[in-house]
């Protein structure tokens, strides 16, 4: 343990010389973000933890408009997806899903909407309107969030009724691609200090924003989405009981991506084009209903039960072969619903503070998925596979971590969870099929359950296959606070993290390769420091290694026969510098790095060892930086100009890096992208209660790949590549009230 600590000392010390990089700030009585990463109010400086809280308006500055944006304001965070913006997969400090895309399994990255754990994937690519702000929490956070945290949590914070006034405001945009968003909120106090309402609303609707050459066919990634939320706050007498209720719906109804594919049709299409016949729709719906009550049973003491219950569905119709012809067309469709209860007890006196609790929570998602393989019976010949299943997931935990003062400068931490887990898998089969895209499916054989090859088993139309899995984790943190004479707090930190054992989902060529597998586990050293000086500069900083363990890949193996496996271990270890500063009234300047190192130590793939190369989605470096330039501010308005860029360096979208397996047709060089920056810029006058906006998003128009994944060690004659958008831009009005 004294070489890790050692280690992760070492490379703070490196970084620290690099010039000052940006933490996001909102403006207030100290410029600060209070933020509830530790279950009760702080200042995001006096929380031993790497935190980036980005306000709501820092989002809407930085044209941040969804999740799957938001890794242009954090550093070492990638967010990727074969699906556009839905289904996000988050990677924070190199931890990700790697190259699992299936719906059942859990992010290793927790998403939570106000304190509510999101379990399904699916409901992670929300839009963000109407926030207060953001909390992304970097490293394992298994005492106080609990499982599925080893890369860390990020919690969306929406605006709640102050129980005071009446106030909103309502904008309206149009951009590139005939795209039309329209947002507003309303906030009503029903009776004052006591009942208040706040109403807000999303629409976005647009044309596609890549072309597409196939003559009638849909253009990928039209957008049409419709969000609303309401909370009521309720609190008798402005007395100890605090209750919010809240709702939230939404829909979204966009064409698919496009793909990179089969060659020959890539022949004279620009980067931003595709030649697809069958762009399809991704569906997705989400809604949830909570009670968060709070209860003031002292000074010192207070309860908290947050209820919930959430659901949706999906179902993405996705060409992945990017040609005219049917190749490939599958059809991903899964209804999921989630229940939680989590109960807390808060106590703060003067040298300690407690959070200890209880919580339950289930989730479900039944799944019915279609491929569609042409030729798949022989040349000729379409056919394909269905695949059918019901899962279902129930976690029970009991938490508690103090904060003690030792003195009134140095602070120690200690906290333990345990959890017990269990989850069933059942309702499964799986069938090989006759007929092409538009055909009735005609069962042909049993492939779920069937131990041998595709068409190895007669279909048996009341085959079922079933399983159970279960875990118990302990999880903990312990770190040490130091505050400085100057203000500056030091810390040191243990934590351990887990993600639950996991089913295949993959698996529907044959039932070897369904299995329960072991759980994900971090152990993680980190080294930081956060301080404000001069009341101009805000400076954070943090230095890590992690023993990560078990990470869940997939291993697609002849047959084809795709297994969930276990890499058994992983190294990571890196650092992250933010800064903000506010230099005048008329210029503050924000930025952040990010450096990574993240190898796997031991893993073989597909008889392949693999040994040394990079996890999927970790750049060694991401820089982003930023400024808030005003360069008039008079009795006309106030006119702002913020240009944002951010920078990533070559990654991975493989565990296979350049690596192919002897005597295949992979070409795994495919699957990465190298080095790039994208630039932003906003500008917005504001005079009286209107503000005027416009923006631009990838200013020069880079070309970039975000997801890849091969397809050509499957048999296809080609690699799965997802583009990137190109430049975008528009304006809005505003109006507030």
């Amino acid at each position: 343990m004294k070489n890790l600590v050692a280690r992760a000392f070492l490379l703070g010390t490196a970084l620290c010389p690099v010039s000052a990089m940006a933490q996001e700030t909102a403006p207030g009585d100290d410029g600060v973000i209070v933020v509830t990463a530790q279950r009760r109010e702080q200042s995001v400086l006096e929380v031993p933890i790497a935190i980036s809280a980005v306000s709501g308006d820092s989002l809407a500055t930085k044209g941040i408009s969804n999740s799957a944006n938001l890794q242009s304001a954090v550093p070492n965070l990638q967010i990727s997806s074969p699906y556009g913006s839905t289904q996000p997969n988050f990677s924070l400090r190199g931890i990700s899903v790697a190259n699992e895309y299936n719906s059942n399994q859990a992010s290793p990255v927790g998403v939570y909407l106000d304190d509510v754990y999101l379990a399904n994937r699916t409901a992670h690519g929300m839009g963000l309107f109407d926030l207060d702000r953001v909390e992304v929490l970097r490293g394992p956070q298994g005492t106080l969030f609990g499982r599925n945290t080893t890369g860390g949590a990020i919690n969306f914070i929406t605006r709640a009724p102050s129980l005071s006034g009446t106030d909103g405001y309502a904008e309206a945009g149009y951009g590139r691609f005939n795209t039309i968003t329209a947002q507003a909120a309303l906030e009503t106090t029903l009776v004052d200090d006591a009942v208040g309402l706040r109403i807000a609303g999303n629409l976005v609707n647009g044309d596609g924003q890549l072309r597409n050459a196939a003559p009638g066919a849909r253009d990928p990634y039209a957008q049409d989405s419709l969000q609303g939320r309401a909370m009521l706050r309720i609190r008798p007498g402005n007395g100890p009981l605090d209750i919010k209720l809240k709702a939230y719906a939404g829909r979204d109804r966009g064409t698919g991506t496009a793909i990179h594919g089969f060659a020959p049709f890539r022949s004279g299409l620009g980067f931003f084009e595709t030649n697809e016949n069958r762009i399809g729709l991704s569906k997705t719906d989400a809604w949830g209903f909570s009670a968060n009550i709070a209860y003031e049973i002292s000074d010192t003491l207070t309860f908290t039960s947050i209820t919930s219950r959430d659901g949706g569905k999906q179902d993405l119709d996705q060409a992945a072969d990017g040609s005219p012809l049917d190749i490939l067309q599958i059809r991903w469709i899964s209804d999921y619903d989630q229940f939680s209860e989590e109960a807390r007890f808060n106590y703060s006196a003067d040298m300690l503070s407690l959070v200890a609790g209880a919580f339950y929570g289930w989730d479900r998602v039944v799944t019915d998925n279609r491929f569609n393989i042409g030729s798949a019976l022989g040349p000729g010949v379409d056919g394909g596979f269905y695949q059918h299943y019901n899962q279902r997931r129930q976690s029970t935990a009991v938490f508690a971590q103090g904060d003690y003062k030792l003195t009134d400068a140095l602070t120690l931490t200690v906290g333990a969870r345990y959890t017990w887990d269990r989850a069933t898998y059942k309702d499964g089969f799986a069938y090989l099929f006759f007929g092409g895209v538009d055909d009735t499916p005609v069962p042909l054989a049993t492939t779920v359950p069937c131990a041998g090859p595709p068409g190895a088993c007669a279909y048996d139309p009341n085959a079922r296959f079933g399983l159970k899995g279960r875990n118990n984790a302990l999880t903990g943190r312990v770190a040490l606070g130091y505050e400085t004479a100057g203000g500056t707090l030091l810390y040191a930190s243990y934590n351990r993290g887990y993600r639950s054992g996991a089913f295949n989902g993959g698996g529907y060529t044959s039932s070897v390769g369904i299995s329960y597998i072991d759980p994900e586990k971090v152990n993680a050293y980190e080294l930081g420091f956060k301080g404000r000086y001069g009341g101009v500069l805000t400076l954070t900083g943090a230095a890590f290694y992690y023993d990560y363990k078990n990470q869940q890949v997939q291993d697609t193996r002849a047959g084809p026969v795709s297994f969930l496996v276990n890499a058994p271990k992983s190294e990571v270890y890196g650092g992250e510098l933010e800064a903000s500063a506010r230099v005048s009234p008329m210029l503050s300047l924000n930025a952040s790095v990010g450096y990574l190192h993240a190898r796997y130590k031991s893993l073989t793939l597909q008889g392949t060892v693999l040994n040394g190369n990079s996890l999927p989605f970790a750049p060694e470096w991401t820089l982003q930086a930023g400024m808030d330039l005003t360069p008039y501010d008079g009795s006309a308005g106030k006119l702002t100009i913020s240009p944002s860029v951010a920078y990533f360096s070559k990654q991975y979208f493989s565990p296979f890096g350049d690596v192919n397996v002897a005597g295949s047709g992979q070409v795994n060089s495919e699957l990465q992208q190298s080095g790039y920056a994208k630039v932003n810029l906003t500008a917005a006058f504001k005079t009286g209660n209107v503000t005027l906006k416009g923006f631009v998003n990838n200013l020069f128009e880079r070309k970039t790949y975000v997801y890849g994944l091969d397809l050509r060690g499957a048999g296809f004659p080609y690699n799965f590549l997802v583009p990137s958008l190109p430049r975008t831009f528009g304006g809005s009005v505003r109006v507030d009230f």
